[in-house]
C-alpha cells in the first residue's frame, strides 16, 4: 500500500557525488592530457570502480531519495560510466582488434556525449556552477569521442577539458559542503531557475 505522507528529504548528496566524480576525472584526465605516462593509467581502475563509479552510484540512490531525478539521473549515469570504464579496460579492451580499438572506444564515449549534450540542457535550471560541470564535461566527451574517431590530438584537448571539469565539479562540491556547514552560500553558485 502506497503511503500519502511525503518523504522528507535526506542530506544533499551532490557534494559526495561531485568529489567522486571530479577524483576520478581529474586522474584520468592528466592521463588523456599527456601529463603523466600512458603506464600511469592503470591507477584510474580502481578508483572508477569504487570512487567515480560506487560513489556516484550512493548519491543516485540518495537523490532518488530526495526525489530529485535530475540528480539521480546524473549521478547513476556517470557512476554506471565509471564502472563500465574500469570492467571495459581491464576485461575487453585487450579483447578487441587493434585496428578497432580506437573505434571501439570512441563508440562507447560517444554514448556519454550524447548523455552529457541533453543533462547539459536541463542543467540550465540548476545553478551556474553546475550547468558550467555539464557544459565542459560534454566538451570533454566530444573531445575525447573525436580523438578515437577521428584524430589523437583531440583527445589531448579532451583531457585538458576534463581537468577544467574536474576542477568545475570540485568547487561546486565545495560550495555545498560549506553551505551545509556554514548553514549559508558561501561560495557563489548563482542560482539559474
Amino acid at each position: 500500500m502506497a503511503s500519502t505522507e511525503e518523504t522528507k528529504p535526506v542530506s544533499d548528496p551532490a557534494p559526495f557525488g561531485l568529489a567522486s566524480f571530479a577524483g576520478t576525472t581529474f586522474v584520468l584526465s592528466l592521463v588523456n592530457a599527456g601529463l603523466v605516462a600512458k603506464d600511469v593509467e592503470p591507477v584510474v581502475l580502481p578508483l572508477a570502480l569504487f570512487i567515480g563509479g560506487l560513489g556516484q552510484l550512493i548519491a543516485c540512490v540518495w537523490e532518488i531519495r530526495n526525489n530529485n531525478t535530475f540528480g539521480a539521473t546524473a549521478f547513476g549515469t556517470y557512476g554506471g560510466f565509471w564502472c563500465a570504464f574500469a570492467f571495459f579496460v581491464w576485461l575487453f579492451s585487450e579483447k578487441i582488434p587493434e585496428n578497432h580499438a580506437a573505434t571501439a572506444t570512441g563508440l562507447f564515449l560517444l554514448i556519454f556525449a550524447v548523455f552529457t549534450a541533453y543533462m547539459t540542457i536541463g542543467a540550465l535550471r540548476t545553478t551556474a556552477a553546475l550547468a558550467s560541470v555539464f557544459f565542459f564535461l560534454f566538451l570533454t566527451f566530444l573531445f575525447l569521442t573525436l580523438g578515437e574517431l577521428a584524430a589523437e590530438s583531440l583527445g589531448k584537448i579532451g583531457g585538458w577539458l576534463g581537468l577544467l571539469t574536474a576542477l568545475l565539479a570540485w568547487y561546486t562540491s565545495f560550495a555545498g559542503i560549506l553551505k551545509a556547514t556554514f548553514k549559508r552560500d558561501v561560495l557563489p553558485v548563482r542560482p539559474l531557475s
